[in-house]
């Protein structure tokens, strides 16, 4: 098991990771964060998306769509994607890994594959 400085690390080794950050989408508040110097301000990010994860979650509620969990959002703008995954360990419940990547550098597959395992191993 990885504690959260730990997990932030091991995803900015993500091949063209810009910034990564754990946000509790009760507050919109970053628990954590790394990078994002000079090209994303993290905590403005946390709080934004945490809008998308709570538009997303009373879609999923008026669909009655009980029975699924999101694995990840992705958000692609023209240099950058962003995924959003929300822990689903017990321990984990109203949070969720945000992980912005170079869309030339990054090979999104593997980034998805990676954010995973990475999510996998965090306790909170």
């Amino acid at each position: 098991m990885a504690n959260l400085e730990t997990s932030l690390k091991e995803a900015m080794t993500i091949e063209g990771a810009v910034g990564v950050a754990l946000v509790d989408y009760g507050s919109g508040m970053a628990l954590g964060s790394l990078g994002g110097e000079g090209e994303l301000d993290l905590n403005v990010a946390a709080a934004g998306n945490t809008d998308v994860v709570r538009a997303k979650m009373r879609t999923m509620e008026l669909l009655n769509l009980h029975d699924n969990e999101i694995e990840d959002i992705l958000i692609t703008l023209t240099g950058q994607y962003h995924l959003i995954r929300p822990l689903t360990k017990q321990t984990g419940r109203g949070l969720f890994l945000y992980l912005a990547l170079n869309r030339g550098r990054a090979n999104l597959a593997m980034a998805r594959h990676q954010l995973r395992t990475i999510e996998a191993v965090l306790e909170i």
